[in-house]
């Protein structure tokens, strides 16, 4: 298969598709005039990455879990690790979005939002809660 293929069968754009040629993460032979030549090992490694790419999992997490899953010998508990590591990434990245939410909730309804100049939210940007310091 060719690239414009493969990105069509992968759903992965032909862009990326290079840049995991360059870091390595795939490694598609290359015919005597020197296109790619993707096989279906390939496509399904690709299909892997994007997969895990849309889980949030980082190039570097890939890597290993692509190391993994090559692995026949492997320990599934390797693979948990690594996704719990993940998911704790994930739920406090949650809390901390949670928080900046309600934060700037509540400074939208103390803003009067008229023809007043006096505003919270700006107030709050500014720092001036911290007057006093």
């Amino acid at each position: 298969m060719n690239i414009g293929e493969v990105a069509e069968r992968s759903g992965l754009p032909a862009k990326t598709i290079r840049y995991y040629e360059d870091i390595g993460l795939v490694r598609p032979q290359r015919s005597e005039n020197g296109y790619r030549a993707f096989r279906e090992s390939d496509l399904h490694k690709l299909a892997f990455l994007g997969r895990a790419r849309a889980l949030g999992f980082s190039i570097e997490d890939c890597r290993t879990l692509l190391s993994l899953y090559e692995d026949e010998a492997r320990e599934s508990a390797q693979v948990k690790a690594i996704a719990e590591e993940h998911l704790s990434a994930i739920d406090n990245k949650i809390a901390q979005l949670a928080a900046m939410r309600e934060t700037l909730a509540h400074l939208v309804r103390s803003c009067h939002g008229d023809h007043r100049p006096d505003c919270p939210i700006l107030s709050d940007l500014a720092g001036d809660a911290c007057d006093g310091e």
